[in-house]
């Protein structure tokens, strides 16, 4: 028996309770198709939409609405941040001695996922070589662990967020037709927050409400600041928006409302690090020239200077290794699968393990 959604009103208080709050109507689709989702277990499903919509947010919102896997984890995959040389062991683990470093056995995001959900987050940057071995896991339900000689099962279901269209991507070559088509099984759309005028308010409110520590409670909104963001475009979207809040209620020295002066003011904070934006602006000069020169491949690139920046920084801060992390604002994890990577050993630099 097909099951009856819940009326509009309680279908947006019941995804807000979760974290996705929204009173647009262009986004009633969005909320009724992401709660059927949720209802089909075992069905993939793609979100779509621009950097900062709310992605992970309702990719979430979908697993805790999961009456099967809500009590199980909720694992996120950065696909844009993974390390391709590491890629796999990272999703699917390693044994003992698989590579170098390896000095024990580990278990990939996929097996900590298990019964859960996993959410590939910017899957349209996952590495070329790894997707047929994430479309064969997504296909058989096993993985097999870097320098293990049998699959074990994961009964996991996957979430996939692009923030960019998949089809341009599939006929140009750079992501598989078939994965494609696998992910693409049940998809929601979500329009950007230029195109959700009626989302402002709400939206406005509800992050002075999150982080309200900033500054007293804020009870109202200026018209004149709806109507001065209503001509804003917010490339970076709900996101860019709440980080707005932030600064707003950081700076305001009193009141209860939100105006418009409040947004010019913390523009105006945003602006003071033009300086540091320049500095990152010129150096993108200069490695542009070398790029092409070289003919280099852009991954190429990115990935040498991640390593000459590593190993910068390995021997200039005298840190050990835990202190280096919080200094490149990762985790140690992290920290070591990059020094791996890129094969720094910090026994012979001046961090130390």
């Amino acid at each position: 028996m097909k099951e009856t959604l819940p009326e509009l009103d309680q279908l947006r208080t019941i995804f807000a309770g979760l974290g996705f709050v929204t009173n647009c109507p262009r986004m009633t689709p969005v909320l009724e198709r992401a709660y059927k989702a949720a209802r089909v277990s075992d069905a993939t499903v793609l979100l779509q939409g621009e950097t900062g919509t709310g992605k992970q947010v309702l990719a979430r919102a979908i697993h805790h609405l999961d009456g099967k896997r809500a009590q199980f984890p909720f694992v996120t995959v950065h696909c844009s941040t993974i390390s391709e040389d590491l890629a796999e062991s990272e999703l699917f683990g390693h044994q003992r001695g698989s590579f170098s470093g390896a000095i024990g056995n580990r278990a990939g995001l996929f097996q900590a996922a298990d019964r859960g959900t996993i959410f590939l987050d910017d899957v349209n940057d996952l590495p070329l070589s790894l997707q047929p071995k994430l479309l064969d896991v997504l296909q058989r339900g096993v993985v097999r662990p870097v320098g293990a000689d049998s699959e074990s099962q994961v009964r996991v279901r996957v979430i996939a967020a692009a923030n960019q269209p998949l089809e341009p991507l599939v006929e140009r070559g750079s992501f598989r037709a078939d994965l494609y088509h696998r992910l693409n099984v049940i998809r929601v759309l979500l329009p950007p927050l230029r195109e959700r005028g009626e989302d402002l308010p709400v939206l406005l409110l509800e992050f002075a409400r999150r982080h309200k520590s900033l500054h007293q409670e804020i009870e109202s909104l200026e018209l004149d600041l709806v109507q001065h963001l209503e001509t804003c475009r917010l490339n970076g979207n709900v996101r860019e928006l709440e980080n707005a809040v932030q600064r707003m209620l950081f700076l305001k020295r009193e009141g209860n409302s939100l105006t418009r002066a409040d947004w010019l003011e913390q523009e105006g904070d945003v602006s003071a690090d033009a300086g540091q934006r320049n500095g990152i602006s010129d150096a993108a000069n200069i490695l542009w020239p070398v790029m092409l020169q070289q003919d280099l491949p852009f991954r190429a690139l990115i990935k040498r200077i991640e390593g000459e920046l590593l190993k910068k920084a390995l021997q200039t801060t005298g840190k050990t290794r835990r202190e280096l992390a919080r200094l490149l604002q990762t985790s140690e994890r992290t920290l070591y699968h990059m020094m791996h990577a890129h094969r720094k050993d910090p026994s012979e630099e001046r961090a130390a393990g």
